[in-house]
């Protein structure tokens, strides 16, 4: 976990914009000694966004099947994909 206090935006914005982008990971920026920000690269940003968008298609698809919808073969799948090409 990084840890910025908010003086590193004013101060010393191209080092926090390096940081983020080589770590990848979210910095978390303080105001006072408090939590108060989160600052990410942007493709971090959407690579989490996408990671969420994916877990919450499988929550769904999940549900249904505990729910008892019919639910078809990874070898059932592949031959449908097979034959759209």
């Amino acid at each position: 976990m990084i840890i910025k206090p908010s003086t590193a935006l004013r101060n010393d914005y191209t080092a926090l914009s390096d940081l983020a982008h080589s770590k990848e990971e979210p910095i978390y920026i303080t105001k006072n000694g408090e939590g108060d920000l989160v600052v990410m690269s942007i493709e971090a940003f959407e690579r989490r966004e996408e990671v969420l968008r994916l877990r919450a298609q499988l929550a769904v698809a999940e549900q249904a099947r505990l729910s008892g919808q019919p639910t078809v073969s990874l070898e059932e799948s592949t031959r449908s994909a097979v034959a759209l090409l």
